[in-house]
């Protein structure tokens, strides 16, 4: 295929040095017993206005709906999470945002019932050549998000992947925090931006070539459970000219990681040359790609619906600027998010709009 990842080694140390911190992990039902914001139902999606195939959405607090230094990306799910669809009796949404300055990734977890939500920084723990636990921030475009089981595998574009895994999601408590526009660490103080809850980096799969290729861009992520085992999917963001490729790998149904081979390589089960241009995420079922384009903050966004090379345009079906795009099964609906400060949207999708 031309193409791999290589799993770096995971950062155990440097984790429990953090929770030796902090206290200790206090994962994801933790957040989401202490949900902070709230979002709000938008009831004027569908119909055309904000896209044809939108039926239906909600918009961030009004803080979040207007931000300029943090845009949402990534889209995924409690039922890519878990067989079950939820994640403590909730049904919930994992939505990654980067930061046009250096603060980094942030995830946002949404419990759908009520809408209520809360931002977690995504931190990187290094101990120095002294054994110094240092806190520095992710800075990755986070365009795309896969949670699976413990998982969160976050879309690094030439970097490959970065992996977190919920249970090591930290509190900063009162004592320890400081610092609302700073990250790092000062003697045993801890400075996160003023966010709550952290959760580091646990290791990375790292994007390489052969010879005579070029690296994969992994600019979008989704989960394909139609597959056995289950797939990651990946695709390029690409301009007139870039790669628009598409590939997929297979999932261990035991441990959750990438399929590796003897050589510890993980080389992807297929990989598709036609793309569309300006692709920001793209979702399989039951063999048909689902394609999420956008034309810039004030047109309305496309689906692409097809095989590639085969892709039909559902033209008007978004919000202005959609980005990545997960698929609910026991719904047999698509979520994706809108990027553009005051133009900012969560919204579903029905699949059958697009038959």
């Amino acid at each position: 295929m031309g193409v791999h990842l290589r799993r770096t080694d995971e950062n155990v140390r440097e984790i429990d040095a953090l929770g030796a911190l902090l206290g200790g992990p206090v994962g994801v039902d933790a957040v989401l017993a202490d949900l902070n914001r709230k979002a709000s139902r938008t009831f004027v999606l569908g119909r055309g206005r904000l896209g044809r195939a939108v039926d239906w959405g909600f918009a961030w607090d009004r803080a979040d709906r207007g931000d300029e230094r943090w845009w949402p990306q990534g889209v995924s799910t409690s039922a890519d999470a878990s067989d079950t669809e939820d994640i403590g009796g909730k049904h919930v949404l994992a939505v990654s945002w980067y930061a046009k300055d250096e603060s980094g990734v942030r995830m946002t977890f949404v419990d759908l019932a009520g809408l209520r939500y809360r931002h977690v920084l995504l931190v990187v723990p290094v101990l120095d050549q002294h054994g110094t636990l240092v806190l520095r921030p992710l800075r990755v475009h986070a365009g795309g998000v896969v949670w699976n089981g413990p998982y969160l595998h976050v879309a690094a574009t030439a970097r490959g992947l970065v992996t977190c895994r919920v249970d090591d999601i930290m509190r900063v408590p009162d004592v320890r925090g400081t610092g609302a526009h700073r990250l790092g660490l000062r003697g045993q103080e801890v400075a996160s931006y003023g966010y709550r809850y952290v959760l580091p980096v646990r290791f990375s799969y790292r994007a390489y070539a052969d010879d005579g290729f070029d690296k994969l861009r992994y600019s979008f992520l989704s989960l394909d459970r139609s597959t056995e085992p289950p797939a990651i999917v990946a695709g390029e963001y690409g301009r007139t000219g870039q790669s628009t490729r598409l590939a997929r790998y297979h999932l261990e149904p035991d441990t959750l990681m990438l399929q590796a081979g003897e050589d510890g390589l993980s080389r992807p089960i297929g990989i598709d040359d036609g793309g569309i241009s300006r692709m920001q995420g793209a979702s399989i079922v039951d063999g048909r790609y689902h394609v999420t384009v956008s034309h810039g903050p004030w047109k309305p966004g496309s689906v692409y619906v097809g095989t590639p090379g085969e892709m039909v345009e559902h033209r008007l079906a978004t919000p202005m600027g959609p980005e990545d795009i997960a698929y609910w099964p026991s719904t047999d609906r698509f979520w994706s998010v809108s990027e553009h400060p005051h133009r900012r949207w969560v919204f579903s999708m029905k699949r059958s709009f697009f038959d």
